[in-house]
């Protein structure tokens, strides 16, 4: 099982603050995990309609979208910073 935490607007239009699931196999990297969530349903596609903006961070570490996910247990999208 991985732990999936969302923050701000991505969690507001996923309608979650985190979730477990199980990953398939195939969900190798960020790229891959972003592609797999938008396909869950409709508040997943909303949140990342646009993946290239979404942040990501493996186990509290920021991560690229060609990240592979392996090892990682908490898995956390947000995002882009603002200042302000």
């Amino acid at each position: 099982m991985t732990r999936l935490v969302y923050f701000a607007w991505v969690r507001e239009r996923i309608g979650l603050a985190e979730e477990e699931i199980d990953l398939p196999a195939d969900v190798a990297d960020v790229a891959g995990l972003l592609a797999f969530l938008a396909g869950r349903g409709e508040n997943y596609q909303a949140a990342l309609a646009e993946p290239e903006v979404i942040r990501v961070a493996l186990d509290r570490v920021h991560a690229e979208h060609d990240e592979p996910l392996e090892g990682a247990s908490e898995i956390a999208l947000f995002p882009p910073m603002t200042g302000g």
